[in-house]
């Protein structure tokens, strides 16, 4: 089993940047595969970001490819997703998640464990 726990959200105004963390204890960090998603108020969760168990592999959504890069540090078993040139349409929770099952995925139903969420609000 692994705890994900997110940190780093918060207000900003667009064009500007945030660098998300999630801290993940338990399990072996290299035994996940990791990905972020995100849900809007009144929309469904959705998928941002993600790379593979070994991290020699990622995938971006078109809408974050070339401002976001997902990352991670195996030593302090934390995953980053930094974010920049923000849009008020990034505003929304973001979620970090770990998948035991897949070597990667975009899907949200392939993610086993989920950390609580951090608010990020862009404002125009």
């Amino acid at each position: 089993q692994v705890q994900l726990v997110e940190s780093g959200g918060g207000l900003v105004q667009a064009g500007g940047s945030l660098r998300l963390s999630c801290a993940a204890s338990g399990d072996p960090f290299s035994n996940y595969a990791m990905g972020w998603f995100r849900q809007a108020p009144g929309k469904e969760r959705e998928f941002v970001a993600c790379f593979s168990r070994s991290g020699d592999s990622t995938i971006y959504t078109d809408s974050v490819k070339g401002r976001f890069t997902i990352s991670r540090d195996n030593a302090k078993n934390t995953v980053y997703l930094e974010m920049n040139s923000l849009k008020p349409e990034d505003t929304a929770i973001y979620y970090c998640a770990a998948t035991t099952v897949y070597y990667i995925s975009i899907k949200r139903e392939a993610y086993n464990y989920w950390g609580q969420g951090t608010q990020v609000t862009v404002s125009s």
